[in-house]
Formats: structure tokens, sequence, C-alpha cells
């Protein structure tokens, strides 16, 4: 347990240290993830619709409704950065319903790490 918190420590320095600085929440940033060149290490998701992409974008909406009383309904991951080192970190723009079934866009940075079964949601927030 220590070896993979540990892990997960410096796993969040590196990515800290590569990754652009973050926006604050409503701050708009679609065309960022949506070119296709790569940017601090990051490339474009080329297969978007892949299970495992959706799959990872729906944990994301789940994880944030957790911890705050926003209750969103997944709808699909439109785009997304992904970069492959020794883990697996993704930037994603996710679409997603309210309450009220007003569909809005939020971006998510998740960090998977080979071996552990939960991924890390580093932050959530909405894109205008």
């Amino acid at each position: 347990m220590r070896t993979s918190s540990f892990l997960l420590i410096v796993a969040a320095a590196f990515l800290y240290a590569i990754a652009s600085p973050a926006t604050g929440c409503g701050e708009w940033m679609g065309n960022q993830l949506r070119n296709t060149t790569i940017e601090n290490g990051l490339e474009p998701i080329r297969n978007i619709n892949d299970q495992r992409i959706q799959v990872l974008g729906n944990w994301a909406v789940l994880e944030f409704g957790k911890y705050t009383n926003c209750v969103l309904k997944f709808n699909k991951v439109v785009s997304g950065r992904q970069q492959h080192a020794f883990l697996l970190y993704y930037k994603l723009i996710i679409d997603a319903s309210d309450v009220r079934g007003v569909d809005g866009k939020y971006k998510a940075r998740v960090l998977v790490q080979e071996g552990v079964h939960r991924p890390h949601l580093f932050s959530f927030a909405k894109v205008n």
C-alpha cells in the first residue's frame, strides 16, 4: 500500500511539473484540446470512441458527483489528449447533462496508474 501511495505522489509531482497551468472554472479551453499537435508531451486521443476512453469519462463524471452537490449525467467524451509515460494521463472534454437536462462541456484531468484499479481525478471543471 505504501509503495502504491508513493508512486502516486511521484506521478502527481511529475505531472504537475510537465502540465500546463490549470485554468479556472469557466475559462474557455475547447480548441486547446482539439488540435492535432503534441503539446507538453500530450498527444490527441486517436480513437475518442474507444470504450476505455468513454468508460473513463463516465467514471470522471461519477467521481465528481461524489464530492459535490452537482449531479451530472454522462453523455460522451467528445475530445481529449493523452500522455503515456510510466503512467497514463488524460485531459478529456466530456459532454454531460445537468438535472434540468441542459447539456454542457466539462474538462477532466485523470491519471491512470498501471496495476492500480482506480484512476485518480485531478480536476473537473465546466468549459464555457
